[in-house]
């Protein structure tokens, strides 16, 4: 990228009458300088099999090239039209529910052959027409792809062969999976039964595990398509989504995010937020710091809100807050969802950057002051590159494992609530981290990994979170890890297995806390933060020594949060679900006793430091006030120029923000 990148999604299929220009004029006003269209429209690009019409992309393209605008064009394959269905109603996705009904998005079956024939055909059809067209930068496959749970005969027949290829026998899968309980064992391939139904966590797992190898597979194949086309400087991405909770909440189950980004030229994200009182940057700064991990570059966020939903129309400074918060993780484009609000269907009251009236609103004239900022400070901000020296490992495995065996018959509790409960604590110190799996090969750089709830994983995953803790690492892991192994089966040692050894614990016992807490307060958050929930081991320590102990008639003999010194380093093991101010603490010790703690770290949420280093060698720190408070704060680095304003900034001069407010400091070198 050689500029920031200020875009929004516009279908101009979708409008009501003709304002094509109107747009345009509008958008370059807003600084606007690039939009993405056509991976919403198959049906309007093929209206009948075999007969094409791109005249909507034509005009588009054309009219964006005269006004200075770039465009990304995406596959339209995510959506597919009705006379595919009439004509081949096996294209949908037959799931645990049965058979696919049409009328939404993301239905079909992304294995089946004739879905592949017709996607292919669109594929090629759009994307050798618009390939040398000179407004077009880049492309996005599909939309926020899902295997959708895609289970019919062809997926178990391909699930059956995946299974072949990854065991050498029968006899060595039956005993891997513990498959002679309930008679599920398996004596014959031909046998091999659909998973749809299995109670059987570990196969109900590897099913899993294989959609998610459907989703990379089929990205991958896009992508060689589009490369057949795709000219010097252009750039294929694909816009991936997060667990959806209403809004963009934690990793997603249905993707291997890292698997299939190496595809791309660059990772691209959607992040969709709760507003107004709610906002805090958590999920901004989640989602991005998974896309720039996932290649350690920069990223692209393809969607992200504008006013949206009722309840997300920010308040005034929020758009602008909102923004810059995705520069400073890393972004170099930020896009709203979209251009227009729809007049019909679904996502009508999903609006846009304009109402439905499509006249100029105060969040469309705080995004003018946002495309004027991006332009004029594209060069400081651009490609600023982030060196973290602490990472939180997350698992698909261990997600998929979690959710065969959760934390008890009550809980609504999952892996990403415990991913989210120690990330969040991370990002209110200011603490920048990177979010890597168990794929990634190297530890190096990192003083500090972080853990949650690693219910699966190998034993070579454990023995080199081991290892590095022996070199001189920082491990903190929470409860529910290094219980089973990367097929789900649980380790016939004394929990929590391999990691006992750099932990210096062990235990057999864990039980669902009711009225316990942790003796003495011992991390002085009161009573009511004291408390613990939904899960808690019983833990004996052997060499480690005790952080709390619970408190309770029965468990008080129990550990519940300890630290071993193994080698050079250390290894924090939390064993309960506890309140955000405990973890908290817990955290702030380690990265304290780690050094990796700051002047930056002695501000906190509200108020959020994000740095980085500029394309000039130059350190760019972002400080934002995600409060409805003014507040202030002094400045304890060396001084630099405060690029919003244009003003100098000392070291010990007091700061002050405005509510939702951001000040951005550069500083030489």
């Amino acid at each position: 990228m050689d500029k920031l990148l200020y875009g929004v999604a516009y279908y101009d299929e979708y409008m009501p009458y003709e304002r094509l220009d109107q747009d345009i004029q509008m958008m370059k006003d807003a600084g606007i300088n690039v939009v993405r269209i056509a991976e919403s429209t198959w049906s309007t690009h093929e209206p009948q099999n075999g007969v094409f019409d791109f005249s909507s992309v034509d005009r588009v393209l054309d009219a964006m090239h005269q006004a200075g605008i770039q465009v990304i064009v995406g596959t339209p394959t995510y959506a597919v039209p009705t006379w595919m269905v009439k004509e081949h109603p096996n294209v949908l996705a037959t799931t645990v529910q049965g058979p696919g009904k049409y009328g939404a998005r993301q239905i079909m079956d992304i294995t089946n052959p004739t879905y592949l024939f017709y996607a292919e055909r669109i594929i090629r059809k759009l994307i050798s027409r618009v390939s040398t067209h000179p407004a077009v930068i880049g492309y996005q496959t599909d939309n926020e792809t899902k295997h959708y749970n895609t289970a019919g005969d062809n997926v178990q027949l391909q699930f059956v062969k995946y299974m072949r290829s990854q065991f050498s026998s029968l006899d060595e899968l039956n005993k891997e999976f513990g498959l002679d309980y309930w008679s599920n064992r398996i004596n014959s391939w031909e046998d091999f039964p659909s998973v749809v139904g299995t109670i059987n966590g570990s196969l109900g797992a590897e099913f899993a595990k294989f959609q998610r190898q459907l989703v990379t597979d089929f990205l991958a194949w896009q992508v060689s398509i589009v490369n057949e086309y795709k000219q010097e400087g252009q750039f294929v991405t694909q816009n991936f989504d997060f667990e959806w909770r209403g809004y963009s909440y934690g990793i997603q189950g249905d993707v291997d995010h890292f698997a299939a980004s190496k595809a791309f030229d660059i990772t691209s994200v959607d992040i969709y937020h709760p507003s107004q009182d709610d906002l805090t940057g958590i999920e901004i700064s989640f989602g991005g710091d998974v896309a720039r991990s996932t290649k350690q570059s920069n990223y692209l966020v393809l969607e992200t809100e504008a006013q949206a939903f009722w309840h997300w129309v920010p308040y005034p400074g929020q758009l602008r807050l909102q923004a810059f918060s995705h520069l400073a993780s890393g972004a170099n484009m930020v896009a709203y969802w979209h251009w227009h609000s729809l007049h019909n269907s679904f996502e009508t009251y999903w609006k846009g950057l304009l109402s439905h009236d499509f006249e100029p609103n105060p969040v469309y004239d705080e995004a003018k002051t946002i495309g004027r900022d991006f332009a004029r400070l594209s060069p400081q901000l651009v490609n600023m590159k982030k060196t973290n020296r602490v990472a939180v490992l997350f698992s698909n495995e261990a997600y998929t494992a979690i959710k065969w065996f959760g934390f008890n018959f009550t809980s609504d509790k999952s892996y990403n609530d415990v991913v989210r409960w120690m990330y969040d604590e991370l990002y209110k110190m200011n603490i920048g981290c990177d979010l890597i799996d168990p794929s990634v090969e190297s530890y190096e750089g990192y003083d500090v990994i972080i853990v949650p709830a690693l219910y699966a994983a190998s034993d070579a995953l454990l023995e080199k979170l081991n290892q590095f803790v022996q070199d001189g690492g920082h491990v903190v892991y929470s409860f529910k890890s290094g219980f089973t192994n990367e097929h789900v089966k649980v380790r016939s040692t004394r929990q929590p297995g391999i990691i006992s050894e750099a932990c210096g614990i062990n235990y057999s016992l864990f039980v669902e806390p009711k009225h316990v807490a942790l003796r003495d307060d011992p991390f002085a958050v009161g009573e009511e933060q004291n408390q613990i929930h939904t899960w808690m081991e019983l833990i004996t320590p052997t060499t480690a020594e005790v952080l709390a102990w619970y408190d309770h008639p029965h468990w008080g003999q129990y550990a519940a949060i300890t630290q071993n010194s193994y080698g050079q380093g250390k290894a924090t093991y939390v064993g309960c679900f506890t309140s955000s101010a405990v973890i908290h603490k817990v955290l702030e010790r380690v990265m304290k006793e780690a050094g990796v703690w700051g002047a930056d770290q002695e501000l906190a949420f509200p108020i959020i430091v994000k740095t980085g280093v500029n394309e000039l060698g130059n350190t760019i720190r972002y400080y934002f006030n995600y409060s409805d408070q003014p507040v202030s704060f002094v400045h304890a680095h060396e001084g630099g120029n405060e690029l919003l304003s244009g003003t100098a900034v000392e070291k010990g001069q007091k700061i002050e923000l405005e509510r939702w407010g951001i000040q951005i400091i550069e500083q030489q070198g």
